[in-house]
């Protein structure tokens, strides 16, 4: 099977897209493509390749076809490349690619872990177990560079409008708390903070 950044390489040149390959960078995101003569797009390129082990991970059978480990530091770099950053996974088990936007992983939830490392001397290192339905499932490279598109085209609504929580992820299920806001509330907290 193609790399999946051999794939990416392969489909950004078909389609006349002006793009970086950083994928040897430790600094940087693996690819950043040129949407238009605006928009600059950043994504890290990741491939769920085999199993998780259960135990190992602590996962039952059911989460385990569903679930995917990045490094916490992985998850930061997109963060430092954002807002029009994320992330896009190819599982070459069930076959699909999921994107996460930097919003989704901000906002989705997420189990962190520390793993244990022996370089030198014994360490740690950051993991995050995310479940892949809190991404975007798309059948295509093609659907991918949709939701790029899609994703910046909705960047106002998306970081300045949206008033209720973003996001519907997997296992997440929002409630309502609080007492109702009515207007002379927020002529009080504006009054209160100007």
């Amino acid at each position: 099977m193609q790399s999946f950044e051999q794939e990416i390489k392969t489909f950004l040149q078909s389609k006349k897209l002006e793009y970086k390959d950083n994928s040897s960078s430790f600094k940087r995101l693996d690819f950043s493509v040129r949407l238009d003569e605006t928009w600059t797009f950043y994504f890290d390129a990741k491939e769920k390749r085999q199993k998780y082990n259960l135990y190992n991970w602590k996962l039952t059978a059911e989460q385990e076809p569903h679930t995917f480990i990045i490094d916490d530091l992985a998850a930061r770099k997109i963060l430092a490349f954002g807002p029009y950053s994320g992330m896009v996974v190819r599982d070459n088990l069930l076959g699909g690619y999921y994107f996460f936007s930097v919003l989704d992983l901000f906002l989705m939830p997420k189990t962190r872990v520390n793993r244990p490392i022996e370089k030198n001397a014994k360490a740690m290192k950051g993991k995050w177990v995310i479940d892949l339905r809190s991404g975007k499932k798309c059948a295509s490279m093609q659907e991918v560079l949709q939701l790029f598109h899609l994703y910046i085209a909705k960047r106002e609504d998306l970081f300045l409008n949206i008033l209720d929580c973003f996001g519907n992820y997997h296992g997440e299920d929002i409630g309502e708390r609080g007492e109702v806001r009515r207007p002379e509330y927020w002529e009080t907290d504006v009054k209160e903070t100007r």
